[in-house]
């Protein structure tokens, strides 16, 4: 586990991730401008909190972990800054898929 990561821990059922970089560059070697890049919406993630914490008590558990790809939606997220990297932090729920390795 990266040091970062150790000193941060996403609560409850929220889930770190690390965005994919986009492309900048095509096939035939062409450089694009940020513009038309596109947003990208594959991530790994990076680490996951204990669960969800339901009325009765019990601990519904997150979902995905450490490693597995996954879909963001194209809005959301917070943005979080460890070590001069970014990443964004959503809730197990929003994430709209899981990509089979």
């Amino acid at each position: 586990m990266a040091q970062a990561f150790k000193r941060f821990l996403p609560m409850f059922d929220r889930v770190l991730v690390e965005r994919f970089l986009p492309e900048i560059k095509t096939k035939g070697g062409i450089m694009l401008p940020e513009k038309s890049q596109g947003k990208v919406l594959e991530a790994t993630v990076v680490a996951v909190g204990s669960g969800a914490k339901k009325d009765n008590g019990n601990v519904v558990p997150v979902s995905v972990k450490v490693g597995d790809k996954v879909l963001l939606p194209e809005y959301g997220g917070t943005k979080v800054i460890l070590e001069e990297k970014e990443y964004f932090l959503f809730r197990d729920s929003d994430l709209l898929g899981k990509f089979e390795s």
